[in-house]
């Protein structure tokens, strides 16, 4: 079996301390493009799922249902920024004049950013697009998807479970789709590889109205969320 130069030049120790450093100032870098670009996205519920489903695709439909009604709640709705259940989350809130944005993956297929968008952010480093995802975000909402979605899944919810981050409600849609990982939380609980009580750090839902009201009372309640006073103009003499 042979092995690449990469793998080589691995094998032969410590690499170069200025590429090391270069690295950390690209990440770095990438942060504060994040940052300067989300910070005033406002309270955001972030929205995970598969790029690959077009919009004649039930899952779709959903997603661009029950992002609408997010966007009414007040909420930004913020997304990965692609195709698919992204582009139907960032579709059903700027249909119903909510917020939308996006944190796009640039990637060698060259992932472009959907059409939906009120503002986006391209980023080079999945796991800085992660930390943004999950930053501006006061609940999230996992819809079907693959790898990266599970990823962004188990991500938000170690963050929860480790209490790294405050106990934002994740509501995860289909119950059908999730059936065999549910299961799975239920056998790590028998083997305890997990305490009882974190079954319930994720709310399984089919329904549109059920998320919505658990948003409501796991966020808005929860977090005393309020709606932004409009500020008064005054003249001068009036």
């Amino acid at each position: 079996m042979t092995n690449s130069k990469q793998e080589i030049k691995f094998l032969d120790g410590p690499q170069s301390r200025w590429k090391e450093f270069t690295f950390t100032l690209s990440v770095i870098s990438e942060f504060i493009k994040g940052f300067r670009h989300l910070h005033f996205a406002g309270p955001c519920v972030t929205i995970f799922g598969s790029a690959r489903f077009k919009e004649d695709h039930p899952y779709y439909q959903q997603t661009q249902k029950l992002a609408a009604e997010v966007a009414r709640l007040g909420f930004t709705v913020l997304t990965g920024g692609g195709p698919g259940i992204m582009e139907a989350a960032n579709r059903g809130a700027k249909e119903v004049g909510g917020r939308s944005v996006g944190c796009n993956i640039v990637l060698e297929h060259e992932q472009v950013p959907n059409p939906y968008l009120d503002k986006w952010v391209n980023i080079k480093f999945f796991f800085v697009r992660k930390t943004l995802l999950i930053k501006y975000s006061y609940a999230f909402i996992v819809m079907p998807g693959g790898f990266g979605t599970l990823d962004e899944f188990f991500e938000a919810l170690t963050l929860v479970q480790t209490k790294k981050i405050k106990s934002f409600p994740i509501i995860v849609f289909d119950k059908d789709f999730y059936k065999a990982i549910m299961d799975h939380f239920e056998k790590m609980k028998v083997e305890k590889t997990i305490a009882p009580a974190d079954i319930g750090l994720c709310f399984l839902t089919n329904s549109i109205d059920e998320a919505i009201n658990y948003l409501k009372e796991n966020s808005i309640v929860e977090f005393k969320l309020s709606y932004k006073k409009e500020k008064r103009k005054w003249w001068f003499f009036e």
